[in-house]
């Protein structure tokens, strides 16, 4: 579900700025089961840790590539706030009674900090390169397959909890209250 969310945003909001083709590949939708990509589910199950099949952009149909190009990379992140907070409000309604909503909440928010971080292929590697000037843009973007093996360090060593854990727990005690 979370995963789902968080990929149809970046479908949805690619078809707002004009790039259909997600819609057309029937991406904008929350079944998950078009949002998974084989290996990635293999690696979550197996390891914990997997990935989404990435959603297709075409950049000519974008009016402004490196803007629009960060506002899909930021809609799947912000997606995964924003359900945080509903899933957040519904643990509140039950009475606090529901625990899986607890673990959904840590999840997407985790989800939405990781996906954050500026590393290629991350969201947060495309949200950079669009707000920064073209000329560091450009070199920026020359950094992106070193990202992969950034995130493997991250990912093997404590680094990763040491860089996802703070803001995870901050946004979970707001919404959660503990």
């Amino acid at each position: 579900m979370i995963l789902a969310v968080h990929e149809a945003a970046h479908a949805y909001v690619a078809n707002l700025l004009g790039d259909g083709t997600a819609k057309l590949a029937g991406r904008m939708t929350l079944n998950p089961l078009v949002h998974l990509d084989p290996i990635g589910t293999v690696m979550l199950l197996l390891f914990g840790f997997g990935w989404g099949k990435p959603v297709p952009i075409n950049p000519y149909r974008l009016k402004d590539y490196r803007r629009d190009s960060a506002l899909i990379a930021l809609a799947g992140p912000v997606s995964n706030f924003i359900l945080a907070g509903i899933l957040a409000v519904a643990f509140h309604a039950s009475g606090g009674g529901v625990a899986i909503l607890i673990l959904l909440v840590q999840l997407s928010i985790t989800l939405g900090v990781f996906n954050l971080l500026p590393f290629g292929p991350l969201d947060g590697f495309k949200v950079v390169a669009g707000l920064l000037p073209v000329n560091l843009a450009h070199d920026f973007e020359q950094t992106s397959q070193l990202g992969i093996v950034v995130l493997l360090f991250l990912l093997l060593t404590p680094a990763f909890s040491t860089i996802v854990s703070a803001p995870v727990s901050f946004f979970t005690k707001l919404l959660l209250g503990f």
